[in-house]
């Protein structure tokens, strides 16, 4: 329970309506959620408009409504205040009603179209190692402890996000790391949120099914280093040509890392192989499990970090040694059998460049490269046919398969992928839209020493068709495929 005058703290109100002098027993923007006692926001999101159910939200017994109209029939039973952006005002209420949990521990944000949850999934694991009790909030999990929350969202809502962090305070948490993302920013669900820094990975094509516009996806990105404070730090990966852009107009400390460029945190690889990296990292020659170029900036981010927040040189080094990567990030499946077989997230044409280009690193020559590829339905249709040139351009064999077709017809997906394949390259594309049976098919076509990668789906364990989430587990079926054909 908390004041309303309270939990209204930096909120910028247009007008209120009513009594002030309340206490308010819980915060919804869903109307579904409200109970007696509830302030209930009302937000104009992409599907509905809160709006359209404030008369529900007050039947539900909602004592306050923040919204940006007032409605044509004013209900004497709730209180009424009125603001510029109902999505940005939910944050701040939030915060405040939860006592302002960001304020209480060190929230560092990851955002970047690639590379978000292997960095949160480090630093997680590193400041575990380091002797911290820390929370984590990433596309594959939510951790509190060693306490797993299902992850629905990349970034949570705002209560969500608050709630959260406040159980992370309970369980002694000091630390937490967790994903930004573009939607995120833009639709005001860090709003209210103290950082202590924020990590730029890259920007690449994706989303814009969401943003639109190439600009607007880098505009969201950015708006997460613009609403930092001065006390916060902004560690950028400067190879990038936008990481720059994002330090513009940050108040907060700017602070680069980088393989190629001149940076605070810089790096350079000395080994790359299947079984790990060696960079030359703050003047030694140290070897790291995870695999390929994109983890080398990974794991300078992560180490870039961890000096930023306090932590001995040295001794980041020799606990990050030992780490593993995320779940489904070029995690290699059943090692040791007779043809490699690699299982990985990349979505976006960017992605899958850099996952194709470090296998192709590894090849000697004589190995083929079966990709296995989808894209998911009701997302950014444009780089469809991008993802399609790339798996064709860096393999000897490409079957297009589903992905999460969603509401869409998964033949559909694959023909606006094939409008990327040129008439030299068709002949070596197959069609198969069922996805067990695509990864099947590759492990039939792989011979010793070839290299297996099923992309797109990495740590998710379900194919989402028609509204329905189906289980499916790339690793697990890959796994299986392995040993039928072990011999």
């Amino acid at each position: 329970m908390a004041a309303l005058r309270d939990i209204l703290y930096k909120v910028n109100l247009t007008s209120t309506l009513g009594e002030m002098d309340l206490d308010i027993v819980g915060v919804a923007f869903d109307s579904r959620k409200v109970k007696p006692g509830y302030l209930f926001v009302a937000i104009k999101g992409h599907q509905a408009d809160g709006h359209e159910f404030i008369e529900t939200a007050i039947e539900k017994g909602a004592s306050v409504i923040v919204c940006e109209k007032l409605p044509e029939a004013i209900s004497t039973r709730a209180t009424f205040i009125t603001v510029k952006k109902s999505a940005k005002a939910l944050g701040i209420i939030t915060s405040n009603f939860f006592g302002n949990p960001s304020q209480k521990l060190k929230l560092v944000g990851v955002t970047g179209t690639n590379g978000k949850t292997t960095i949160v999934t480090l630093l997680y694991k590193l400041f575990k190692e380091l002797g911290y009790k820390v929370g984590m909030l990433s596309t594959v999990v939510n951790k509190i402890v060693d306490k797993d929350i299902a992850a629905t969202h990349t970034t949570p809502d705002p209560i969500q996000i608050n709630e959260l962090l406040n159980q992370m305070l309970e369980a002694g948490c000091t630390h937490c790391f967790m994903e930004v993302s573009s939607h995120a920013v833009d639709q005001g669900r860090i709003e209210g949120l103290h950082f202590v820094g924020a990590i730029f990975t890259n920007i690449t094509h994706d989303h814009l099914d969401y943003h639109h516009t190439f600009e607007s996806y880098i505009r969201a990105k950015k708006g997460f280093f613009d609403g930092l404070s001065s006390d916060a730090f902004a560690l950028v990966n400067s190879d990038d040509k936008r990481g720059m852009v994002m330090l513009q107009n940050t108040k907060a400390q700017k602070k680069t890392y980088a393989l190629k460029k001149i940076a605070d945190f810089k790096s350079k690889i000395i080994t790359n192989s299947l079984i790990g990296l060696e960079l030359e990292l703050a003047n030694k020659n140290v070897w790291f499990k995870l695999i390929g170029d994109f983890n080398a900036y990974n794991l300078l981010a992560v180490y870039g970090t961890a000096c930023l927040l306090g932590e001995d040189s040295e001794t980041v080094l020799l606990k990050l040694t030992a780490l593993t990567g995320a779940n489904g990030r070029f995690e290699l499946v059943r090692p040791g059998s007779k043809f490699t077989a690699i299982v990985d997230y990349a979505h976006t044409p960017d992605a899958l460049k850099n996952v194709l280009e470090t296998i192709e690193h590894f090849r000697t020559g004589t190995e083929n490269v079966i990709s296995v590829i989808g894209c998911g339905g009701d997302r950014d249709r444009t780089k469809r046919p991008l993802m399609a040139a790339i798996a064709c351009k860096y393999s000897n064999k490409v079957i297009f398969t589903s992905d999460n077709p969603r509401s869409e017809d998964p033949m559909e997906i694959i023909k606006e992928m094939q409008k990327g394949v040129g008439i030299s390259e068709a002949k070596k594309t197959l069609v198969m839209a069922d996805r067990e049976e695509a990864i099947k098919t590759a492990c039939m076509l792989a011979k010793e020493k070839d290299i297996i990668l099923v992309a797109g789906k990495g740590h998710e364990t379900y194919q989402e068709i028609k509204g329905v989430k189906y289980p499916f587990d790339d690793k697990e079926v890959l796994d299986r495929m392995l040993k039928m054909f072990a011999n």
